[in-house]
């Protein structure tokens, strides 16, 4: 399990040098292969300039996986860390974050697998999210997708 300074680190880490429509594809794809070769099904989105971008839901998956991947969207909106590491951080205080009294769990939740999209230099642009899995495997998919497409971006491979 990582801890919650190795993923405040992952999220510095993990900003892209641009990002586009295509980009967004491009993510959305890399979550399904990764997801296809481990046999994992998922629901997928790619959110970003006020829009989704991509979505898709594997063989397997059913409308409450939409429902959170639209729950932990908005959190990363809001909060502008992942669901992760906002679940992570209310651990360490001893406390649910679904159960605070100034959140609509409804709207909101802080389970693994939703991601900040940020461009290097610029800050949130968007959300990448998986649901289905456990919270650290949804977050460790979209991170290693991440991981991905920005060495792709930067390296031109």
């Amino acid at each position: 399990m990582m801890t919650l300074n190795e993923v405040i680190e992952q999220e510095q880490q993990l900003q892209l040098p641009r990002f586009n429509n295509d980009i967004a594809w491009q993510l959305g794809l890399k979550i399904k292969e990764l997801a296809e070769s481990r046999q994992q099904a998922v629901v997928i989105e790619v959110y970003a300039f006020g829009q989704t971008l991509f979505q898709y839901a594997m063989q397997g998956t059913c409308a409450d996986h939409l429902d959170w991947m639209q729950r932990k969207r908005n959190t990363v909106l809001r909060y502008n860390k992942s669901s992760y590491q906002l679940a992570l951080y209310n651990q360490s205080k001893q406390r649910i974050f679904e159960e605070m009294p100034h959140i609509d769990n409804q709207t909101y939740c802080a389970h693994g697998g939703a991601f900040p999209i940020r461009i290097q230099g610029s800050g949130l642009i968007g959300t990448v999210t998986t649901s289905a899995l456990s919270a650290e495997d949804d977050h460790a998919l979209v991170a290693e997708a991440l991981t991905a497409i920005k060495h792709e971006l930067e390296h031109g491979t």
